[in-house]
């Protein structure tokens, strides 16, 4: 069996972890599986690098090379935990020395600079994943395994050029992949490949964005034909529910590649939508699996939409943290590209809307933003739409929780809306904005913040999903 193996920044957090990530990938080596690893940047990281630049890019040299000092032990002490043999140790200690002095040398170029481009800021910010999987092949190396670390670009995932968030060159990434590590794998060696990271067809590194290494993971593995992909991390899988709300919420056994898009904007721990194309395309199952209970054999994600009878939601999502801007305006009433009016504002401001809802009469139209930049996007709307005689009012809530009901099973059942709202009805709770899309596998609306537990409570015990 072919298997794709993405660990994320929780399974290699330490010495301790990644030893025991090394282990686990040595179980099924020693089983006959060809194995390919992609490794994650250790925990907090990648965030540690971006402050980083930022630091440079004011002209902070002094902080730039502190800075690798600090991660030089982290690493160090992570590999003193994680290699038992000497010799290996000093091995892998010598290559994290030599990456390390790299990103000093940019960093306090930058700060020489005072400039910091999306091109070396995508540098900068690989060198998590560049790390790790120095750490992860030298941990598999200390149990008598043949592994060899490489880059996203080296292993041959090939991007445009748009830094920060490049976009795979599918045909030459497959071709370059397939001759790079198939015959690695078929020669018992374990490829370990940094996620997140990639490079243009000149060889110049590139990110992929959120999301990157698992999406480093789904290229790879439709790239090598691989049976399964499995991303380990720190939960058994995708819930019915997040168990810190809902205590009898469950792990699913199975759920599409479409209920698990729908999921994935939301607080489940799943992968942004984007992550799972590769694998939808090529119908390649997809397992989130728990690194600290692999007994478990966590969520499986297909292509089949697996649906029981009475099985008509999977899994109530939230969004918490969110706020309520609602624009309204006799004179947004048919006026051509209002919607589009208000998007390309926020766009401009780099803001993610995750529902919008607009009546019929077309005189109002409400947005979930983060909350933590509402007050910059009120003004934004303000600034951009009072000048126009479109819209009279610009409307900020910050205490907004987004509950969405989700499920392949909703899709042409009649009642489901009625059930959901009913539910929450009965609990005295008050919904401020709805919407579902026309693929009928979400129900989202919106309550105040001190009414959204009890709403996901509800409805969990309405739809009987602690017994999946």
């Amino acid at each position: 069996m072919r298997v794709l193996m993405k660990f994320g920044g929780t399974s290699v957090g330490d010495g301790d972890k990644i030893k025991h990530v090394a282990k686990l990938v040595k179980s099924y080596a020693d089983k006959g599986y060809e194995i390919c690893v992609v490794a994650s940047a250790m925990g907090d990281v990648t965030d540690e690098l971006l402050d980083s630049a930022e630091k440079a890019k004011s002209g902070e040299q002094q902080f730039a090379v502190d800075f690798v000092k600090t991660l030089r032990d982290r690493h160090g002490k992570a590999a003193e935990h994680a290699i038992e043999g000497g010799e290996m140790r000093q091995q892998v200690l010598e290559e994290l020395d030599g990456r390390l002095l790299s990103l000093e040398r940019v960093l306090v170029g930058i700060a020489y600079l005072r400039e910091l481009t999306p091109r070396s800021l995508d540098y900068v910010l690989s060198f998590g994943e560049r790390l790790s999987s120095i750490l992860v092949c030298g941990a598999l190396r200390d149990l008598k395994l043949k592994a060899r670390h490489l880059t996203g670009g080296e292993a041959g995932l090939i991007t445009d050029a748009t830094f920060g968030e490049a976009r795979p060159l599918m045909d030459i990434t497959s071709q370059r992949v397939e001759n790079r590590l198939s015959k690695l794998m078929k020669s018992g060696e374990i490829p370990v490949v940094t996620g997140y990271i990639a490079e243009t067809p000149e060889g110049v590194t590139t990110t992929l964005g959120r999301g990157g290494s698992d999406y480093t993971a789904t290229i790879l593995g439709v790239a090598l034909k691989v049976d399964e992909i499995w991303i380990w991390t720190d939960v058994d899988g995708l819930m019915t529910a997040d168990p810190k709300i809902e205590a009898s919420a469950r792990t699913l056994k199975t759920i599409s590649y479409v209920e698990a898009m729908e999921l994935a904007h939301f607080g489940a721990k799943a992968m942004h939508p984007r992550t799972l194309e590769p694998a939808m395309e090529a119908n390649i199952p997809v397992r989130m699996r728990n690194t600290f209970n692999p007994d478990n054999v966590g969520t499986v994600i297909t292509r089949e939409e697996r649906i029981k009878s009475g099985d008509i939601v999977k899994a109530i999502a939230t969004i918490k943290n969110a706020a309520l801007v609602t624009v309204g305006g006799a004179g947004m009433i048919r006026a051509p590209g209002m919607a589009a009016k208000v998007l390309s504002i926020l766009s401009e401001k780099n803001v993610n809307v995750s529902m919008m809802s607009q009546g019929s009469s077309e005189a109002n139209l409400s947005l979930i933003v983060p909350r933590s930049v509402l007050g910059s996007v009120v003004d934004a709307l303000k600034s951009g739409l009072m000048g126009t005689n479109l819209a009279k009012g610009v409307v900020g809530e910050a205490d907004a929780y987004v509950v969405a009901a989700v499920g392949a099973g909703m899709k042409g059942t009649p009642g489901v809306a009625a059930k959901v709202f009913s539910t929450v009805a009965k609990e005295g709770i008050n919904i401020r904005m709805i919407a579902q899309g026309s693929s009928e596998l979400n129900i989202s609306f919106v309550v105040k913040e001190s009414d959204g537990d009890r709403a996901v409570q509800a409805l969990h015990r309405e739809f009987k999903l602690q017994s999946v």
